[in-house]
């Protein structure tokens, strides 16, 4: 197990607060809303979201209703060997990016052959390619 400052959020923290953004960004839920059927403020999703708090577990089974699925389904991606690096925990990480969301939703629209184009335009581009190869072996044929 790895050793954090107090001040840095444990990387189970945000892999799980990512979990809860893509769950509530994916069902059209702002963060207000949320937070209202919480009994919490804005800002204190915010914070989970981002890892900053840790989520309690009476306050996960909260989001979960809220969210409308099982608490299990947010868990899911935090049921890791530790001694292994978890694909899906980076995953969640990169999906904090802004626009992350955004661009993955645009991208599943495409057609198989526009997906290809794009990969290859950003290879052209010098997008790191170590991501794109995660993609690829991922993506349906």
């Amino acid at each position: 197990m790895t050793e954090s400052s107090p001040k840095t959020p444990d990387p189970m923290d945000i892999a799980l607060g990512a979990a809860v953004r893509i769950r509530r960004r994916t069902i059209g839920m702002s963060q207000e809303a949320l937070a209202e059927q919480c009994g919490v403020s804005f800002q204190q999703i915010q914070k989970y979201e981002n890892g900053a708090n840790r989520i309690s577990f009476s306050r996960l089974v909260q989001i979960a209703r809220a969210l409308r699925c099982r608490v299990t389904d947010l868990l899911d991606v935090l049921d890791t060997p530790d001694e292994e690096p978890s694909v899906d925990l980076d995953l969640l990480s990169r999906m904090r990016t802004p626009g992350a969301l955004e661009l993955l939703t645009a991208y599943e629209q495409l057609t198989p052959e526009a997906r290809s184009s794009l990969i290859g335009f950003l290879r052209a581009m010098g997008v790191q390619t170590d991501a794109l190869e995660v993609t690829k072996v991922r993506e349906p044929a």
